[in-house]
């Protein structure tokens, strides 16, 4: 470990929504209100930018670490911050959405990335569901069924449990249903298209729709992509490999007891899920979220304990 390396710890930004709730205080959050619906654990999105909590960038944002001290991210050569780590809150339904890819949202989106993101299941109602894709052959019969707002013929619904992880591409149709408990880890990006939204009324009037655009990007007809978790055990942590796509690579590490891990990766987001223990003798417990910044070397990890870690 270098003497200027130290781990990275952030302060998460809450955000109200007319979906969310109030299960975020079981992360030991300070939440504004009983309908708060995401915890944005590792942002230096405009919308929602971290600050540093504690040594030597304390009260720093995110984005500003990144400008002025890319060394400490591996000296990785892109323009923002590239991904975004939060907890979401379904209270109620979320809206029926879909993301663009990088190509689209440079173009209509004012240079935004896309948004390419991975859901884990940190609990849901029992009989929980969520939508993830739909049942229209092609883009004709998408463009009918959205139209003619046949919505039970067009969105395909699966059942839900928890521990569940979920890849979803840019123009997958997806939405988090009530009753679920997400950690998402996604592109640096805030751009949703909403396809429907149960006709909800927000300050009395609907809330805006995308359709114009859904069409544009939702994929026709639609495929699955499918995850293979892989399960590796480090002395006293085990390890998930959940995903590895162009723009991540998301694993969960499970610890009990006493273990060592070293990463090869530019940088680390780690968010704790569950339990409470010790890295490198700093106290750590559900609900911190922190950047493991590059060439960091060993990590002695102590306690019992779940982490979701995700790379470039």
């Amino acid at each position: 470990m270098s003497e200027m390396s130290e781990l990275i710890f952030l302060k998460p930004v809450l955000k109200e929504m007319i979906w969310g709730g109030d299960r975020l205080k079981e992360f030991g959050y300070d939440i504004p209100s009983d309908h708060t619906g995401e915890c944005w654990g590792i942002s230096a999105h405009p919308n929602g930018d971290c600050v540093v909590e504690g040594g030597t960038f304390d009260g720093w944002t995110l984005s500003a670490l990144w400008e002025k001290h890319r060394e400490l991210f591996g000296g990785v050569d892109q323009d923002r911050f590239p991904l975004l780590v939060k907890i979401i809150d379904a209270k109620k339904d979320l809206s029926i959405q879909v993301h663009p890819d990088d190509a689209y949202a440079r173009e209509h989106e004012h240079g935004s990335l896309g948004k390419t993101e991975c859901w884990y299941v940190l609990d849901c109602d029992p009989q929980g569901e969520i939508v993830i894709g739909h049942h229209a052959k092609d883009k004709d019969e998408l463009r009918e069924m959205i139209e003619q707002k046949r919505w039970n013929d067009l969105i395909r619904t699966i059942p839900v449990k928890k521990g569940d992880f979920f890849q979803i591409n840019p123009g997958c149709v997806h939405a988090i249903k009530a009753g679920t408990l997400i950690l998402e880890t996604q592109q640096n990006s805030d751009i949703t298209y909403r396809v429907y939204d149960y006709d909800r009324l927000s300050d009395g009037k609907p809330r805006q729709l995308h359709i114009r655009q859904s069409i544009d990007v939702i994929q026709a007809p639609y495929e699955a992509s499918a995850v293979k978790p892989e399960v590796t055990k480090e002395g006293k942590i085990t390890v998930t490999s959940l995903v590895r796509c162009p723009y991540y690579e998301v694993k969960k590490m499970d610890v009990d007891g006493i273990g060592e891990i070293q990463f090869q990766k530019p940088f680390v987001n780690v968010s704790v899920i569950e339990g409470s223990g010790t890295i490198n003798g700093r106290e750590i417990r559900k609900g911190n979220h922190f950047i493991i910044p590059a060439e960091y070397g060993t990590i002695r990890l102590e306690g019992t304990l779940s982490m979701i870690v995700s790379s470039l």
